[in-house]
């Protein structure tokens, strides 16, 4: 005789959702408007019902244990076909979308992340694009495996060590451009780059493949700046920069768009000082048109 079916609650689930995306019962209970024991009680159901802890603290946050990935996972799937129901009755479908997740190492600019994922968003079909950060490259391997992540992009291809069998898709490289304030920029620009020796600069973050090459780059030129900061988020640089804080490095191709979101000016451009940048994913041959389309337009007009 079969065991009665234990079905499972949706309620619970969307629960667990919430706070899974929020980082805590708190925000998620202003998201939901219910009280924290409610939220509390709902999410230690179903965590009886399925057999598994999926969340966990870690200082004041709630962070998802490998069953509540999993989990988070499938509710991610399951209340986005939900909208889509709702959608497609109401008359506001147009079929099923496509789902890209993309893994970004956080040490890439921002705006250079936008010019490549782009062309995403202007395929024929309708695309859903979800973006995870992390400090590391590597981070995102365990998650490539599983087919959590679609593709991770970065600035260095995927370590040789590695345990999974992952393949770099080179998308192009280029030269580096020297940004700061403008009256910064003023007291440097005559004499530049030796005129870097003893400013004040902001350096990436230690993971960066950018922060290795500067550093060989300063020592092979006798350059000693005065590091203000060191920082893994290329979005902080940027501001700290515009603050007057220091001199920060970013990707020439993005000249344009820095100057015109942030208040600085270039000091100078270094041709050989270069910058690479990797598509990584688990296939040799990449399917995925979304992401044939970012390769594809990266090799051809952003680093052509």
């Amino acid at each position: 005789m079969l065991a009665p079916m234990e079905w499972l609650n949706y309620h619970h689930l969307l629960y667990f959702w919430v706070v899974a995306k929020e980082g805590s019962i708190a925000r998620a209970g202003r998201e939901l408007h219910l009280a924290h024991p409610t939220i509390s009680g709902q999410i230690h159901r179903l965590e009886e019902v399925l057999g598994e802890k999926l969340l966990t603290r870690r200082g004041r946050s709630l962070v998802l244990t490998e069953a509540g990935r999993v989990a988070f996972r499938y509710a991610e799937e399951i209340f986005s076909l939900g909208q889509e129901f709702v959608d497609t009755l109401q008359g506001r479908g147009g079929g099923k979308s496509l789902r890209l997740v993309v893994g970004i190492s956080d040490v890439l600019a921002k705006s250079i992340v936008h010019r490549i994922l782009e062309p995403a968003f202007h395929l024929p079909e309708q695309i859903r694009i979800i973006c995870r950060e992390d400090r590391s490259t590597q981070a995102f391997m365990a998650d490539l495996a599983v087919h959590e992540v679609d593709v991770v992009l970065a600035d260095a291809p995927a370590s040789t060590d590695s345990p999974v069998r992952a393949f770099s898709h080179p998308l192009g490289e280029c030269g580096c451009m020297f940004f700061a304030e403008p009256e910064l920029v003023r007291s440097l620009k005559r004499g530049f780059p030796r005129s870097l020796d003893g400013a004040p600069f902001l350096l990436p973050g230690a993971g960066s493949t950018l922060r290795r090459v500067l550093e060989e780059w300063f020592d092979a030129l006798e350059i000693r700046p005065k590091i203000v900061a060191e920082l893994d988020d290329a979005a902080l640089v940027k501001v700290l920069g515009e603050a007057g804080l220091g001199v920060f490095v970013a990707p020439d191709v993005v000249e344009t768009e820095i100057v015109r979101r942030y208040q600085v000016r270039q000091l100078g451009h270094v041709e050989d000082l270069r910058q690479r940048f990797y598509a990584i994913s688990v296939e040799r041959k990449i399917k995925n048109p979304a992401v044939v389309a970012i390769c594809e337009i990266a090799r051809k007009h952003i680093f052509a």
